[in-house]
């Protein structure tokens, strides 16, 4: 553990003896954290700051949106239920693609480019 952790737990464990923490708003009730894990590191307080002020590019925004539909397709078995998302998981990607090829991004251009961007974030 480093110096700066090591402090901000001691903060912690301060303010919780003290009793600072017992009214916080949302206690007892799970943290909603985002996964950034497809952001790279360094672009990931930029990319909170950006979300955070209503500002992110609509690509961003479809590909998030496509990102959760597919995760509720996964865990959908209704049938009926099933074929709704699908349709509308398959708006986003028509939306997202047409929106890319307005930008000069195909679906090829995107697929080389995270292969990329995956081999550098490797090392």
């Amino acid at each position: 553990m480093d110096a700066v952790t090591a402090m901000a737990e001691n903060k912690i464990k301060e303010a919780i003896e003290n009793g600072e923490l017992d009214n916080i708003k949302g206690k007892g009730r799970p943290l909603h954290l985002e996964d950034l894990s497809r952001i790279p590191e360094e672009l990931r307080a930029g990319y909170i700051l950006l979300k955070n002020s209503g500002v992110l590019p609509k690509e961003i925004n479809l590909k998030n949106e496509i990102k959760k539909l597919e995760d509720l397709l996964d865990y959908c078995y209704d049938d009926k239920e099933y074929r709704k998302i699908k349709f509308k998981l398959n708006e986003k990607i028509l939306h997202y693609n047409i929106l890319m090829d307005k930008k000069g991004k195909t679906a090829a251009h995107l697929e080389y480019e995270n292969k990329i961007l995956g081999r550098l974030q490797k090392g």
